[in-house]
């Protein structure tokens, strides 16, 4: 039996990414995996895992509308079950000038989707976790925002820290109903979204700009969308049954360099 044998586990996020990495290393462990994302290539992914004969539906979702996310619970318990774990992946990052955005669209966004989505996802799954008496709810946030970051992401730096906060508020809110909530703050990982910002800082070579990441990381490499997988895995687990309110670090010991060292 896999370490999440019949749990059922909602992912949103799940189309592409980290969030693909995850939904196939659930579905690995023996989760029944309710996929969400906006697009209709999470119906696809869900396909694909049936296919290979895992548990898996995908369902079209808006994790900042309200309603639309209380329709994928309604989904994954008319489907599976209580759930058991959500993983808040859902995110955006779009880098752009702080003094140029006078529009505020930029913050609006990465506001509605990485902060208020968790937000929206939470509150409509706890009421299914109470009723199975215990859940895991795993938070992707990021080194960047409460550890490190770098021109042009003021809002996805704030919106990413402000996930640290919310896992250790939520982690003693819950606590008490045997529900338990981490985070994981992956540094650069090689996913379509680190493609993009790429792209935006060297549009004729996000190639190089790509390795130069690599370089400047210790292990000398992105992570693999399947790395924090893992990791989503072990918090969804029994095998992490007494940690909460943590925010574990997986990014191949970027964040581990001086500014400037004296060896060197």
């Amino acid at each position: 039996m896999g370490k999440l044998e019949g749990k059922v586990a909602v992912i949103t996020g799940a189309s592409k990414g980290i969030g693909e990495g995850i939904a196939k290393v659930y579905a690995k462990y023996g989760a029944k995996c309710v996929l969400a994302a906006r697009g209709p290539k999470v119906l696809e992914l869900a396909e694909e895992l049936k296919k290979q004969g895992y548990e898996a539906v995908g369902v079209q979702t808006d994790v900042s509308d309200f309603e639309s996310v209380k329709n994928l619970v309604k989904v994954a318990e008319e489907t599976y079950g209580p759930v058991d774990i959500l993983v808040n992946n859902a995110g955006i990052c779009v880098l752009e000038d702080f003094l140029n955005d006078g529009s505020f669209e930029n913050r609006d966004r990465h506001f509605d989707i990485n902060i208020k989505g968790v937000w929206n996802t939470t509150k409509a799954v706890l009421p299914s976790m109470i009723k199975t008496g215990a859940g895991a709810i795993v938070i992707m946030s990021s080194v960047t925002g409460d550890m490190v970051a770098d021109p042009g992401e003021v809002a996805y730096a704030t919106s990413k820290a402000a996930l640290v906060g919310f896992t250790k508020a939520m982690a003693r809110e819950v606590a008490d109903k045997q529900i338990r909530v981490n985070a994981i703050c992956p540094g650069y990982v090689l996913t379509p979204l680190v493609e993009g910002m790429a792209k935006q800082s060297d549009p004729e070579t996000p190639a190089r700009a790509i390795q130069a990441i690599a370089d400047a990381v210790p292990l000398g490499r992105l992570a693999d969308p399947t790395e924090i997988g893992e990791l989503a895995a072990f918090l969804g687990s029994e095998e992490s049954s007494y940690i909460t309110g943590a925010q574990i670090v997986i990014d191949g010991g970027s964040t581990l360099p001086e500014t400037s060292s004296m060896g060197q």
